[in-house]
């Protein structure tokens, strides 16, 4: 078998009047590309065998098409996936971060050139930091800080939610930088961290509180949080750590809910595809939370310009002759996700599991289905 390299198979990546989303289908339910696609998922977990779970959520312009969970959301309990099934997000969580922070520089709060160390002198304590190494917002939303991906902070992705903000005080002086800040593209999840912490200090407001305000309750998205309420935990599917790369843990996913370190604004948002489906309808311009021109801004590729996929702010860009596709991806101890629309069709798809290693491959399954359903409505 010929090998294709893994970005090619990916094809990622990015991308305000109320929308109304349906509980399930309004689409033709016997339409042939979403039952092969059904068939598609129930096949793979199926096939993966861990009593597992898949939802998602497709996308037209302003409205769900079509929404659908599978598989086993809670195996200790034996409850059955839904479209209200709550998963954890994971690194979806960095849109949301840069959306806030456009949404401060549009009200004048900040400039997306401003240092960070204006509002978060503390980063200073980084290592080999210098006038030379001063990183700005711009920057930090679209890796080219040169910081490094994670810190040396032994645990720094453990520890009460409430304590973030000290994690990643702790977490500063053990991190530095692996290129000149504006040189490379380098996924850095301590510098969204970063970046949502000097966000709130800039705002004068907790970043949770803000990303709540600004965003969740006007998208009307409630089914979205950082600590999911007591009454609502049941809707959370149970993590699965493991399976064909390694012994089934499911203790460490569940330890994940209670720490998460210094992984808030990185990794912190818990939600279900309906409610993330809001906010791919925002950024794809059908609510008024941020002007056009920002929403285009976000999703404008930044220099240095590379051939296949491409930085926005907050988001992953790739482009070819039939596709122009925002992307972000997540992962995280027993949960995978994927985010993704195609600019010009308004097509978007968003798929959440409760495990990490399986037979869907969540960015290229999503990506044949856009390139599907943009055929089909080309005939």
């Amino acid at each position: 078998m010929k090998y294709i390299p893994l970005f090619v198979l990916l094809l990622t990546f990015i991308g305000c009047t109320q929308p109304t989303v349906p509980e399930n289908k309004i689409m033709d339910p016997t339409s042939a590309i979403f039952q092969e696609f059904e068939e598609r998922l129930q096949k793979d977990i199926r096939d993966d065998g861990l009593n597992g779970s898949i939802s998602v959520a497709v996308v037209k312009k302003d409205q769900v098409l079509w929404s659908k969970a599978f598989g086993v959301a809670d195996i200790e309990n034996n409850t059955s996936a839904g479209t209200n099934t709550i998963y954890r997000t994971a690194s979806i969580s960095k849109p949301f971060t840069a959306f806030l922070m456009m949404q401060l520089y549009q009200k004048g709060i900040i400039d997306l050139d401003d240092p960070i160390e204006k509002y978060f002198p503390e980063i200073k304590n980084l290592r080999a930091y210098s006038d030379e190494t001063k990183i700005t917002f711009r920057q930090v939303a679209t890796h080219l800080s040169g910081l490094q991906r994670e810190p040396d902070l032994p645990n720094a992705d453990q520890g009460p939610i409430n304590e973030w903000e000290n994690k990643i005080l702790e977490s500063i002086p053990t991190s530095g930088f692996r290129y000149k800040p504006g040189t490379r593209h380098y996924y850095s999840n301590i510098g969204y961290a970063t970046l949502g912490l000097s966000l709130g200090r800039a705002a004068n407001k907790s970043f949770m509180e803000l990303i709540e305000t600004e965003i969740f309750q006007p998208l009307g998205m409630n089914s979205s949080f950082f600590i999911v309420p007591d009454q609502e935990f049941s809707r959370v599917a149970k993590g699965i750590e493991g399976g064909p790369r390694g012994a089934i843990n499911y203790e460490r996913p569940r330890l994940g809910h209670a720490g998460r370190g210094f992984k808030v604004p990185n990794g912190g948002i818990y939600s279900t595809p309906n409610d993330l489906a809001k906010f791919m309808m925002c950024n794809l311009g059908y609510m008024d939370l941020l002007s056009k021109e920002n929403i285009q801004l976000m999703q404008t590729p930044t220099e240095p310009i590379r051939e296949w996929r491409n930085n926005g702010l907050g988001f992953f860009l790739y482009k070819d002759d039939k596709l122009n596709l925002v992307e972000h991806n997540g992962s995280i101890s027993g949960y995978t996700a994927n985010f993704v629309f195609d600019r010009d069709s308004q097509y978007g798809v968003i798929i959440m599991r409760n495990y990490n290693w399986g037979s869907t491959n969540l960015e290229l399954q999503s990506t044949i289905l856009i390139r599907k359903l943009n055929e089909l409505e080309k005939k």
